[in-house]
């Protein structure tokens, strides 16, 4: 945990962790944090103490939801779009209540909860950082963990998956940096989703 986390983080994340058991957003975050990491070094003008934060905290809200809803609460046409909206309040509920236990006097608490309350229904950024941020949660969609998790919300493969999120996120993301990531992401994805196939019409 401490290669992955900074050591200033593992209380946040140990504050956030009982919350995230839910729509596998315990390995969700782990992920977005290491993209948010890789996104930080293109942006040096973001504040790190204020994206890692945050993305360590912004889903906590979805707990507080019956978790039957959950996959329900996303996608092209979801059935409880609200949702959306209310783990983000409650995310900024819990999140300060956290911080407020935590006691780090350097976090920028304020800028941090702004981030998490609207991290997905608001299409704009507050700032450089509140981009980063935004960005790394919506790259974990598109890597192996991510695009199997949303496949097993839709029952959908693969390549059906990708090619969704190809045309839902990609749109959405909000730094040029971010969508060579993704582009990469689907490239590997569609890539091994047809490696099986060009091997074994080889072997034939």
């Amino acid at each position: 945990m401490s290669e992955l986390l900074r050591p200033r983080d593992i209380p946040i994340w140990r504050a956030a962790r009982p919350w995230l058991d839910v729509r596998s957003n315990d390995t969700h975050t782990l992920i977005s944090y290491g993209l948010a990491r890789a996104l930080l070094q293109l942006h040096p003008e973001a504040d790190e103490n204020v994206v890692l934060p945050a993305i360590l905290m912004h889903d906590v809200g979805w707990k507080v939801f019956p978790e039957d809803k959950l996959a329900g609460a996303v996608g092209p046409n979801p059935l409880y779009p609200e949702l959306v909206r209310g783990h983000e309040i409650e995310g900024a509920r819990i999140a300060g209540e956290a911080f407020a236990r935590i006691g780090d006097p350097d976090l920028d608490v304020e800028a941090i909860i702004a981030i998490i309350d609207g991290h997905d229904s608001r299409k704009h950024a507050l700032s450089v950082s509140d981009a980063v941020m935004k960005d790394a949660d919506k790259l974990w969609r598109f890597t192996t963990h991510g695009v199997a998790t949303i496949g097993s919300w839709f029952g959908t493969p693969a390549r059906e998956t990708t090619a969704m999120l190809k045309d839902f996120v990609v749109p959405s993301l909000l730094t040029p940096e971010a969508r060579t990531m993704a582009a990469a992401l689907i490239a590997e994805t569609w890539s091994a989703a047809r490696a099986d196939a060009y091997l074994h019409s080889e072997e034939d």
